[in-house]
């Protein structure tokens, strides 16, 4: 029997879906169906209540399901470890991202991993917040990284760095005259917001709701870029993490202004799934963003 077929079974077992559990192991839904009623037989039980209805495991599966995760981590640990005495880091390793630190903040670290360590494949997804968190629950991928981090007693957290908050504007908005400005002035402004799930936005709702700010939500997107661009066309004016507007501001479609008084930020951190057997290559990586 092979290892791989506990690592798909409790892969099913977490995402309980067939179709998730094959994305996951590079696989067809029939090779999953096949794996499962190979390991049935092997144990001459049944695994999973099979219904239309609700994917559920039977008592067996319950204990299978236990058993397999810890072979799979002594496996993974036993690997890891043989990396690590031949000095080896190699491997692929799978991130799921929220746009904004990927298309902003990860390059520069991603390209300075590469370089160092050229036989690592690095896989990266772009993926709305929630989904980050699902995808790492799910182990669909190895690593999420994520804004305004939520607690999660399933989850590893690792803080990285703060990015500040700035005001933007269109560079012909009398705004953009000022160096910095107090909330207040904001009041009944048009603004550009991200949607209403999004992490940064609720902490920018706060910010604002903290300090008795009422402004006019007149666009909602679910990323950065087009947040830019609507402030870009003078649409209205928005609060966005400074490093995520550099070259906007370098070639002066956009105009960056500080916020009177504390500095706001926002908190950036990866995450894994807890117990989950680092191999060497994702410790590097996240030695790497953490410096």
């Amino acid at each position: 029997m092979q290892i791989e077929s506990f690592k798909v079974f409790c892969d099913l077992a977490e995402t309980e879906s067939f179709t998730r559990a094959a994305q996951i192991n590079n696989v067809t839904q029939s090779a999953v169906s096949q794996q499962i009623s190979s390991l049935e037989r092997q144990f001459n039980s049944l695994l999973i209540e099979r219904s239309k209805k609700k994917f559920r495991l039977t008592r067996e599966g319950q204990v299978l399901y236990e058993y397999s995760k810890q072979i799979n981590q002594t496996y993974d640990s036993l690997h890891n470890r043989l990396q690590e005495i031949k000095d080896i880091i190699s491997g692929t390793i799978r991130v799921a991202t929220i746009y904004s630190v990927g298309l902003h903040d990860l390059p520069p670290y991603l390209k300075k991993f590469l370089k160092l360590f050229p036989t690592v494949n690095v896989h990266v997804e772009y993926r709305r917040a929630n989904q980050v968190y699902e995808d790492v629950l799910g182990n669909v991928v190895d690593l999420g990284l994520v804004a305004y981090p939520t607690r999660d007693p399933k989850l590893e957290t690792i803080a990285l760095h703060k990015d500040t908050l700035v005001l933007i504007c269109h560079p012909h908005h009398p705004l953009a005259r000022s160096k910095s400005v107090k909330l207040a002035q904001l009041a009944r402004e048009k603004f550009i917001s991200f949607e209403p799930d999004i992490p940064t936005r609720k902490a920018i709702d706060k910010i604002l709701k903290d300090h008795g700010v009422k402004v006019e939500t007149v666009m909602e997107f679910d990323n950065i870029e087009t947040v830019k661009r609507a402030v870009e066309i003078e649409a209205g004016i928005s609060i966005v993490p400074r490093g995520t507007i550099t070259q906007e501001v370098a070639k002066q479609t956009l105009a960056e202004v500080k916020i009177e008084g504390r500095e706001f930020y926002r908190p950036l951190a990866a995450i894994y799934k807890k117990n989950k057997v680092l191999s060497p290559a994702m410790k590097q990586f996240l030695t790497m963003l953490k410096g």
